[in-house]
Parts: structure tokens; C-alpha cells; sequence
């Protein structure tokens, strides 16, 4: 097939709102600091018996209802994650079972903050590839599962929500040529500590250096191998790490005033693999995209890895 493309999108987020103030009575820290320091103002915890796949059901189910396609229209699935505590079966599996797709293949796929662009692009190489002609893309995080709250430099971070995409055969491609890649030197700069109780953990200068250092690049290269420039560029959606990382690679993007920028993170915090897809599906259903303008998604975390494409929006 000449390619794929984005045909519907579907968040959830859990309903308790923690503020910075709720934090402030956990750890030592202040709304002052914590939005000084991030941008986060609030974020979302899912409650204790609400599970990944919950979350993941959710928005595909959304997603999938506004696609218009039948459950068994869909031949591949794939859930971003790196929360799932359930090894085998996937959580694309559990999610594929209760939303009644009959015999996809289904898999889950961590490469961490990344997972969602890389997942995207796996599907859309699958479609281009005929193996598939509609598939189910989701990102979902509980991110307070892994969550140290003595740890105010990390703790302050992180929320938990779940977003997915249609992907469909299309004549002309709305999913540009992925840039994607890790470092492994610097794998420890974001990763989940594996002991009793894994909990997330950074080093949060060595991230900042790298994603204001690197990600302009990485960027230029979609938009290069996309044949377009940055200019020409209706939106962009970046990882939802830290609004001071966003602001700084963008400005080194000088783009248009009129470019619309994803600021979910004010809101809903860093919830890994879950940030592109939820920042995504939010400005779509308010509209603040046009059908078939061109928009940016770029990611990047654990590994060290990053993802990035142009893709259309839906």
C-alpha cells in the first residue's frame, strides 16, 4: 500500500485531579516550584483498582467508534506502555478481547516516553506493508503505579491517562518517514528502577541537555524526510516531559506564531507513552487542528530513544 493514515483518536483520563498543592502536604515543595521548575500545574491518578488495560480499553474504544469500523475491520493492535504489570496475556490482547476484535495481532511495546511514535510507525510499515489494513494504536500509562512520593524530583512529574489512533490504508500517505533511534550510553537517564516495588527515576539535567540539545535535529529530519518544512507545519506535538524542555526546543524551531503547540502537560503532567496520543486526540476533538494539516509528533525518553513523523491530522 502507498501508506497509512490517522482516521480517529480517543483519550481517557482518570477522574481524580492531584494539584500541586494536594503534593505540597506529601513533600516538601510548593505550586511556585513545581510550576517554575515544569509547567505542571495539575495531574491525573487513576484510582487503585483502575488498570492499564482499563485505560487502554477506553480510549480505543473511543477511538475505534469514531473511525466507524467494525471490530473486525481491525487486524493489528499494539499498546504502548512500560506500567503494564500483566507480562502475558498483553494488554493488546485484554484490550482486543473486550472491545471484540476477532483475531488481530496484538502485542505490547515498550521503548518508554517514545513508545506511542514507535508503535505508529511499526503499524504504519505494517499497512504499507499489506499485512494489515486497519490498525489500533494506543499509548497507556499508570504512571503512580511506579511513583515514589518521598521523591519531590520525580514525584511532582508524573500522571496517568491513555490515548489511541486509528490507522488506516490510504492512497496518499498521511504518515511521514519515521526518525527514530536510542542511545544507550545514556540508558540510565530515564528508566523504572527494578526492585521490590519499581519505581520511575531520572536524571533530570542529563534530559534536559540531551532533548534541548538533540530533538531540534531530530525534528528538522521529520519534517526533511516528510518533503516539507518547518514552516509548513500546522501543529506540533512533543513528548509531554516538562513544559521547559518543550518551550526550549521550539524556540530553537523559530516557527510561525500561528503554529499550534501541545501544552497538555500544564494539565495532565508527564504520563509517558500516553502524552503524544493524549495531547493529540485533545486538540483534535476541540478542533484546533484541520482535517489533513500537516502536524509534528516527536518523543523521546527512556533508553535513551526517541521517535519522530509528520503525520495529517484526522
Amino acid at each position: 500500500m502507498p501508506g497509512s493514515r490517522i482516521t480517529a483518536m480517543g483519550h481517557y483520563q482518570p477522574t481524580r485531579v492531584l494539584t500541586n498543592d494536594d503534593l505540597s502536604a506529601l513533600v516538601d515543595t510548593s505550586d511556585e516550584w513545581i510550576r517554575r521548575r515544569t509547567g505542571i500545574a495539575t495531574r491525573r491518578i487513576a484510582a487503585s483498582d483502575e488498570s492499564v488495560t482499563d485505560m487502554a480499553a477506553t480510549a480505543a474504544g473511543k477511538a475505534l467508534a469514531a473511525s466507524g469500523l467494525e471490530p473486525s475491520d481491525i487486524g493489528l493492535i499494539t499498546v504502548a506502555t512500560c506500567t503494564a504489570i500483566d507480562r502475558c496475556p498483553s494488554i493488546a490482547a485484554q484490550v482486543a478481547a473486550r472491545l471484540g476484535l476477532p483475531s488481530p495481532v496484538a502485542f505490547d511495546l515498550n521503548n518508554g516516553c517514545a513508545g506511542f511514535c514507535t508503535a505508529l510507525a511499526c503499524a504504519d510499515h505494517t499497512i504499507r506493508a499489506g499485512a494489515a489494513r486497519h490498525a489500533l494504536v494506543i499509548g497507556a500509562e499508570k504512571m503512580s503505579d511506579v511513583t515514589d512520593w518521598t521523591d519531590r524530583r520525580t514525584c511532582v512529574l508524573l500522571g496517568d491517562g491513555a490515548g489511541a489512533a486509528v490507522l488506516s490504508a490510504a492512497d496518499t500517505a498521511g504518515i511521514g518517514p519515521v526518525v527514530w533511534g536510542s542511545d544507550p550510553t545514556r540508558g540510565d537517564a530515564v528508566r523504572l528502577v527494578d526492585d521490590w516495588h519499581p519505581h520511575f527515576a531520572q536524571e533530570g539535567q542529563t534530559v534536559f541537555r540531551w532533548a534541548t540539545g538533540e530533538l531540534p535535529a531530530i525534528a528538522r529530519e521529520a519534517c526533511t524526510r516528510a518533503g516539507l518544512a518547518l514552516t509548513d507545519l500546522a501543529g506540533v506535538v512533543t513528548h509531554q516531559a516538562n513544559l521547559r524542555i518543550i518551550d526550549a526546543v521550539l524556540r530553537q524551531l523559530d516557527l510561525p506564531e500561528s503554529t499550534v503547540v501541545a501544552h497538555d502537560v500544564v494539565e495532565s503532567g508527564n504520563t509517558s507513552a500516553a502524552s503524544v496520543p493524549l495531547a493529540l486526540s485533545k486538540l483534535t476533538e476541540r478542533g484546533e487542528l484541520s482535517p489533513g494539516a500537516p502536524f509534528l509528533l516527536l518523543a523521546f525518553g527512556g533508553g535513551l530513544s526517541w521517535a519522530g513523523q509528520v503525520v495529517t491530522c484526522p
